[in-house]
């Protein structure tokens, strides 16, 4: 089969790559992707000899490229402005029981394709001058795209315990592409399951967020689920799964809740870090459940300890733990917030104390309130919706009145200082929180003029005077 190599960076590799009479071939993601229709910026260009030195060449030819080389890996990476090409050798790989990093030889081309991961990724395009264009395909990876399926070239056994990330990149694919990992594929993850324990969790994380960023994570998830992995690399999570029931009285499972919030909130943002929160919301549900013989299962402040059992997740999973981690926590500790409000009727109060809570991530917050809304009774969907609705214009109702978009104080702790000639102490937190929650309760309002009153009211029982 020939393929249409249109984008003339590729005549330009293969001017230097023949010219040096050694034979290239574009393989693996590229290749998948143009058979799928899938934009892709990536190149991944196989030489029979030096990689480095073809790269060097290719890069001195492409003005404004940048380039780079890995010695230890004889591989070479030059950016243009619209490409990144990844140039390598040839190579045979093998492996030691308790490392995915291989000792690598020099090969043809046939070892490259029987070193990867998947059929679908074995492809490659000749870029010689005999057979420019020529798909080479030795493990049928067209049917396997046609037909959607992942499976491994060689034997799945050894290729997953070779490398076990691998079995991480095949739940990941099959969750990117809505393709589906052949039975005897998935059944030797499982039997290969505890040797994801040799993977970095930089590694492991960097496929879930690749997971998480997919149309549809919950594909990811379940195979995971299924396959043993998660419980390995993320035990939290999986605790979620199951279903208790006493006196004939049974809780939703919780896992398959998470998921459809996940993948429910997935249609509304990309933003990698709300679709954390929206995995981590009920995290702490196993942890708070407990059973009353009056009304049944609770999970009462399932939210305030799933907060606090972020920064935990985060850093097991090696994940940031910077801002990141700190809003999803706060949307993690607030999620349950507006549900009660929009129950148990609504104040002002409330809704202040709501909106500066959470602050510039309240549309945030709505976002994975509505994802929520989970039931299969489409009347009491409707019913929390519109519920919903309404705290939300309440929300937009008080802030416009209340002048609390971005809010700060209106009497700073410096102000309190200087207003009564004294230095940090607790008398300047407790003066500032009066002030706040008498704002939060409508006892003053929001400005200057009437909070320095009120601070002046609260200063004299605790023996403060205003300095002259």
């Amino acid at each position: 089969m020939k393929v249409d190599l249109q984008q003339p960076i590729f005549k330009q590799i293969a001017a230097i790559t023949n010219k040096n009479e050694i034979p290239a071939y574009v393989v693996g993601g590229f290749v998948r992707d143009k058979f799928l229709n899938r934009p892709s910026k990536d190149i991944d260009v196989v030489v029979l000899g030096d990689g480095i030195e073809i790269a060097k060449q290719f890069s001195a030819n492409v003005p404004k490229s940048s380039f780079s080389y890995f010695k230890n890996f004889g591989t070479a990476m030059v950016k243009t402005h619209d490409w990144e090409v990844e140039f390598v050798g040839a190579r045979k790989e093998s492996y030691t029981h308790n490392s995915r990093k291989p000792a690598i030889t020099p090969g043809n081309l046939n070892d490259d394709q029987n070193r990867r991961d998947f059929t679908i990724n074995a492809l490659a395009i000749s870029l010689n001058n005999t057979d420019y264009g020529t798909l080479i395909d030795p493990f049928n990876g067209i049917q396997d795209l046609e037909n959607k399926i992942i499976r491994t070239p060689l034997d799945a056994d050894i290729t997953f315990s070779d490398d076990p990330l691998r079995m991480m990149r095949a739940i990941r694919f099959a969750a990117q592409l809505r393709f589906e990992i052949e039975h005897e594929t998935f059944e030797s993850i499982k039997r290969n399951a505890d040797r994801i324990k040799i993977i970095s969790f930089e590694r492991i994380s960097d496929e879930l967020n690749k997971i998480m960023l997919s149309n549809k994570p919950s594909i990811g998830f379940n195979l995971l689920f299924d396959s043993g992995l998660l419980q390995l690399v993320f035990p939290e999570l999986a605790a979620l799964h199951g279903v208790e029931i006493i006196d004939e009285k049974a809780h939703k499972d919780n896992f398959y809740h998470t998921l459809m919030v996940l993948d429910n909130i997935c249609l509304d943002t990309d933003d990698l870090w709300l679709r954390w929160a929206a995995l981590l919301h009920d995290i702490a549900k196993p942890l708070t459940k407990r059973f009353d013989n009056g009304i049944g299962w609770t999970f009462h402040g399932h939210e305030d300890k799933g907060s606090r059992m972020v920064k935990k997740i985060f850093s097991n999973l090696k994940l940031p733990l910077n801002e990141k981690m700190k809003f999803v926590e706060k949307i993690v500790a607030l999620h349950h917030r507006p549900k009660v409000l929009a129950e148990d009727g609504v104040t002002d109060s409330a809704i202040r104390r709501l909106i500066l809570d959470a602050e510039e991530n309240i549309d945030a917050l709505f976002l994975l309130c509505k994802a929520d809304i989970t039931s299969k009774n489409k009347v009491k969907v409707e019913t929390y919706r519109k519920n919903l609705d309404q705290v939300k214009q309440l929300v937009i109702d008080v802030t416009e009145r209340d002048a609390l978009r971005n809010w700060q104080p209106p009497i700073s702790g410096e102000d309190i200082m200087k207003t009564f000639g004294i230095g940090p102490s607790r008398e300047v937190g407790l003066i500032k929180n009066e002030i706040r929650e008498a704002i939060l309760e409508g006892k003053i309002a929001n400005n200057p003029s009437e909070a320095h009153t009120y601070m002046l009211q609260v200063a004299a029982p605790l023996g403060l005077k205003p300095k002259l």
